[in-house]
């Protein structure tokens, strides 16, 4: 996975955590090295960073988050959220932004958002969530919905 670079970090103009998060990560080329209390607080102690990376920062560092979740590293940044929300059977038809995007609901912006991920990589996804459903029921159910929805089909299993 090659880096983004640092003119492709943030999909924000408005407020100042895209220019934090862009300001932090810029140069950070290996997703690999960096360590689980800077991704959990980027930027600066905000730990929105998944909310403002554009979708080719978020598809380069989305695996340290996954890992360093595993692991159990995470306290603020939540993962799970983030590669669910808008895949809800409530929230799926619902619009994001009807001034700014008119009809586009929060499952095709998720849908572009992911389009990035090859077979592999979401099957990896898959798994990682598959894992966080055994371990979180508070989200079970939001996971649930997330893999029936979208994921399990973009990684060619069924969803029955």
């Amino acid at each position: 996975m090659e880096y983004p670079g640092d003119w492709c970090l943030r999909d924000s103009n408005e407020g100042d955590e895209p220019y934090l998060l862009e300001k932090e990560f810029a140069g950070k080329t290996d997703w690999r090295n960096l360590e689980s209390t800077f991704i959990d607080q980027a930027p600066d102690g905000y730990a929105s960073a998944l909310s403002f990376f554009s979708d080719e920062a978020f598809h380069f560092y989305l695996p340290a988050y996954l890992i360093a979740d595993i692991d159990d590293q995470l306290e603020r940044t939540d993962p799970v959220f983030y590669l669910c929300h808008g895949l809800q059977d409530e929230s799926k038809s619902e619009r994001v932004n009807p001034r700014r995007y008119g009809e586009r609901t929060w499952f095709q912006a998720m849908q572009h958002k992911f389009a990035m991920f090859n077979r592999v990589e979401v099957s990896a996804i898959v798994a990682y969530l598959k894992f966080k459903r055994e371990s979180d029921e508070f989200q079970r159910d939001s996971i649930d919905q997330g893999l029936r929805n979208y994921w399990l089909d973009r990684a060619g299993e069924s969803s029955a």
